[in-house]
């Protein structure tokens, strides 16, 4: 753990760096098959999507900005794996659909992703698993309640 802190709270420094270092382990494994964490959502959205989206809605679907979605579409298209098409009804929209290449990524990309969270959750006993789950539910559950309320005072 790094000598200065993130927050004003350890426990979330704690998660913080949790998170960033599973991210940095997933993506050195992904990066084998030449993809990233962000590629690899973006590719598991659009696999799961009935049809065509819109980038505004996988930007949403990702919870990123849109030149962020961008850049992350415009490398998968750049390496064939997903290809816009014209919208129908909006000549200025064009919808994003995975090719066969980008099927068989994102397949062998979540089987990478399965193999590297295994071994970086290995340690952990199922009794283990539950409690994590719902501690960081608990948490998630508060911070949601927290912003139906609207912001704290200010001061």
């Amino acid at each position: 753990m790094r000598n200065v802190p993130g927050s004003s709270d350890p426990l979330i420094d704690e998660l913080f760096a949790t998170t960033h270092r599973l991210r940095l382990f997933v993506d050195s494994r992904l990066a084998e098959k030449g993809t990233t964490v962000a590629q690899l959502r973006a590719l598991r959205f659009l696999a799961h999507a009935a049809e065509p989206m819109r980038m505004r809605d996988l930007s949403d679907m990702l919870g990123v900005a849109a030149r962020t979605a961008t850049s992350v579409v415009d490398a998968l298209e750049r390496d064939g794996l997903v290809v816009r098409l014209p919208h129908p009804t909006d000549r200025r929209a064009h919808l994003l659909a995975l090719t066969d290449a980008g099927r068989a990524c994102h397949q062998e990309a979540e089987a990478m992703d399965r193999e590297a969270l295994r071994a970086a959750t290995g340690a952990l006993t199922s009794e283990d698993r539950t409690t994590l789950r719902t501690l960081l539910g608990r948490i998630r559950d508060t911070v949601a309640t927290a912003d139906q309320d609207g912001p704290g005072p200010r001061r």
